[in-house]
């Protein structure tokens, strides 16, 4: 039957607390008169200590037992009996059998703590690298749920924001060109019917650029390649191009536009931010009633940054969508419908303030929804881009 490797080991540790502890005594007893008798105890101490760390604390005992009789036999007189006649030597041998007793059991305690240490390492790295694997295998799990829910939001955006144009110009192209075949005595399109129906083209055509430059500028903000060319404008010009944009579809809202007169020039993308504005006030405009005022509005924070506002009339937006609003493909329902638009411009909207540095989030106003963000004033080592004069 084969030895446990336990029981073997414990086996070897004997046989050398025995045969150590007499090799140490053939070493030792012949030079015993140029060493004191101090020294010899030292030595037989040793080998104690060494099976004690090595194997525990029962070869450790063993070996104490062993050295003592070694060392009453053949150090303490008289030598080569195992009777002691100086009363001293037994108090030396009483005090050596404890110090061999004593070291051998804190030597192997020592070793059986440290062993016992580096078991429970071992099992803290096996718990650690399962933990991992399991955040790993979560993680995996929860990116394929991710990625399911944007291959979903992507198809309905294309289906929403690519196909319902291309359908519009499909059915625009192919009246205009059905009714060009016709002898213009049969023709049943009146001049301003056309027009229409080229306005309808041209407006979805414009639709389905905005989508793709949509797509374009978030791809280039996931991937970190969004450029961001900071140069010094004023405020004041910023929010009049954003504006000015949105000026043909304001005929049923009131813009009130408040700008704190003393505001510094700041150092932005001025496209960038006008377009963050221009996203937000045509947020309002869809989902606020008409004749409703939409007030935009900016100032100086005590931070040297300044904070833009876009607020509302209109019904607001819950808490739990606050943070949802400014991921990509996410509409929130609107009067129990879907949400129109691509979802895209809060997202983008997010990136472009993001890489000034800033940050963009929506509160409740005192009727609807406020959007805020905050920019940094900037200086001339910022960015890293091109920059003209600030007292310009």
């Amino acid at each position: 039957m084969p030895i446990d490797p336990i029981s073997s080991r414990s086996i070897i540790g004997y046989v050398v607390a025995g045969l150590g502890t007499i090799a140490v005594v053939f070493v030792v007893e012949p030079i015993q008169q140029y060493i004191s008798i101090t020294g010899v105890a030292f030595c037989l101490l040793l080998i104690v200590l060494l099976v004690a760390t090595v194997w525990g604390s029962r070869p450790a005992l063993l070996a104490s037992i062993v050295a003592v009789l070694c060392f009453n036999y053949f150090f303490l007189p008289p030598t080569g009996t195992l009777t002691i006649s100086d009363p001293e030597n037994w108090v030396a041998l009483a005090a050596f059998l404890v110090v061999a007793l004593t070291a051998g059991q804190l030597s192997a305690r020592l070793k059986e703590r440290a062993l016992q240490a580096e078991a429970a390492n071992d099992q803290i790295s096996r718990l650690y690298y399962e933990l991992n694997e399991a955040f790993e295998k979560a993680s995996h799990a929860e990116a394929l749920k991710q990625s399911a829910k944007l291959k979903s939001a992507l198809l309905d955006a294309v289906t929403h924001d690519i196909r319902t144009p291309l359908t519009s110009i499909k059915a625009s192209v192919t009246t205009l060109l059905n009714d060009r075949d016709r002898n213009p005595a049969d023709s049943i399109l009146t001049t301003e019917m056309k027009r229409d129906m080229l306005l309808v083209i041209n407006e979805e055509a414009d639709r389905l650029d905005h989508f793709v430059e949509g797509m374009i500028e978030l791809a280039k903000i996931e991937s970190g390649e969004l450029s961001v060319t900071a140069r010094w404008d004023s405020v004041e010009e910023i929010v009049q191009a954003a504006v000015a944009r949105i000026r043909s579809r304001l005929d049923k809202h009131r813009l009130i536009v408040s700008i704190d007169p003393d505001l510094p020039v700041i150092r932005v993308d001025a496209r960038a931010v006008s377009e963050v504005l221009y996203s937000l006030i045509e947020n309002a405009v869809k989902y606020s009633p008409d004749g409703t005022a939409i007030v935009v509005s900016s100032a100086r924070l005590d931070s040297g940054h300044l904070v833009f506002t876009v607020e509302d009339e209109g019904p607001g937006i819950a808490p739990k969508d606050r943070d949802a609003i400014f991921e990509k493909f996410v509409r929130i329902p609107f009067r129990g419908r879907a949400s129109p638009g691509t979802g895209l411009g809060l997202a983008i909207a997010k990136g472009i303030i993001e890489a000034h540095g800033g940050t963009i989030s929506v509160t409740d106003g005192k009727i609807g929804a406020k959007f805020s963000f905050t920019l940094p004033i900037g200086d001339d080592q910022e960015y890293g881009n091109e920059t003209t004069d600030p007292d310009r």
